[in-house]
């Protein structure tokens, strides 16, 4: 049974959260028995339910500490299949989360919402500044999977969670594809799930890395240039998935560079066969920065990545010239696997008065 903390009022029990090192180091809404049990009873679930458990310190992932680390996240009920989704993900073990959460590597995990779910529970935003601040359910729901790693699997800065220096991702990484305006289908039927499906797909991953580019229609080289500096933010010298090798990688493009691939007639399958292709890299290259490494390929030339599937490409943001790519860590027993799960949207209750009780 767990025991449950005690103060005087809800300012003391933030600092006492604070003290006890549960938070992220913000403010989180206090996880009174009354909020929990109502974001445990959103999910339709038991709360001793346990869905796995969550490394490195191995804690026992509950239904009931999930909904709590959703509360102090300020998740609303609508955001818990999401929650709940990419914590199923980062429990299954092709995604090496213990591994992720005590490398020096500055991974975190980057959640991927598609289907209908985006609009459901959320709405999840894909358009103008995603990533950024001004979002509450992809602030609520990436911080309320970070709450878990950190009370659940005991990953704290310095002890068990040993990134050099981390990235903001780490409080919160999350963000829609924008399938109404994609030229593209769906990537989560690219990977096998149906379109009425909601897919939660989680990577562990590193911050954005802007790729700019400046169209221009009548160049003839104009998509091969656009592929070309892609792949140079996706895989360059300074990434792991050039010097590692096997990971996998997000694209994440902006409207007007994936009408300029999409114009060219590619689909996602050949954007992402092509920048597979060019992030195959000479040999004496990997060798002049990191011999290491290098020492252990045979051939003349290597693959950053095993398989173009090993890239996941999706469309969102505003339009304009930035793109973004997310480079990954590329180790653990599964090599930074990306892992996606269907989201079980209809098994989640409305809680009357519920919105009220939580704000």
């Amino acid at each position: 049974m767990t025991e449950l903390m005690q103060a005087m009022d809800e300012s003391a029990a933030l600092e006492m959260l604070h003290e006890a090192g549960c938070t992220d180091g913000l403010p989180v809404v206090i996880p009174t028995p009354e909020r929990v049990e109502a974001l445990v009873l959103a999910t339709g679930l038991d709360a001793d339910l346990q869905l796995g458990t969550m490394g490195p310190g191995n804690g026992a992932a509950t239904v009931g500490k999930v909904a709590t680390a959703a509360v102090m996240a300020g998740c609303l009920p609508d955001h818990m299949p999401i929650v709940m989704g990419a914590v199923n993900a980062v429990l299954d073990p092709l995604f090496d989360l213990a591994e992720m959460q005590s490398t020096t590597h500055c991974t975190a995990p980057l959640i991927l919402v598609n289907g209908p779910g985006r609009h459901s529970c959320g709405p999840v935003a894909s358009g103008f500044g995603a990533l950024g601040p001004g979002h509450r359910a992809n602030a609520s729901i990436g911080r309320a999977l970070r709450l878990c790693m950190i009370n659940i699997g005991g990953a704290r800065p310095g002890e068990s969670d040993m990134a050099l220096l981390g990235h903001p991702g780490k409080f919160t990484y999350c963000l829609a594809e924008d399938e109404e305006h994609s030229p593209f289908a769906p990537m989560h039927t690219e990977l096998g799930f149906a379109p009425d499906d909601t897919v939660v797909t989680v990577i562990g991953a590193e911050a954005p890395h802007s790729v700019m580019y400046n169209g221009d229609a009548d160049d003839p080289e104009d998509v091969n240039k656009l592929l070309e500096v892609l792949a140079i933010g996706l895989a360059n010298m300074a990434t792991n998935n050039a010097v590692l090798t096997g990971g996998g990688a997000v694209v994440v493009l902006n409207p007007e560079h994936a009408k300029i691939l999409h114009d060219n007639g590619l689909d996602r399958q050949a954007i992402i066969t092509r920048l597979w292709q060019l992030t195959h890299y000479p040999t004496e290259q990997l060798s002049y920065f990191s011999a290491n490494f290098a020492a252990r390929i045979k051939s003349d030339t290597y693959q950053c990545f095993t398989k173009p599937e090993d890239i996941l490409l999706l469309m969102a943001g505003g339009s304009g010239l930035y793109s973004m790519v997310m480079p990954s860590w590329c180790a653990g027993a599964n090599r930074n696997q990306y892992v996606s799960k269907k989201a079980d949207v209809e098994q989640f209750c409305e809680v009357p008065g519920l919105v009220a009780l939580l704000d």
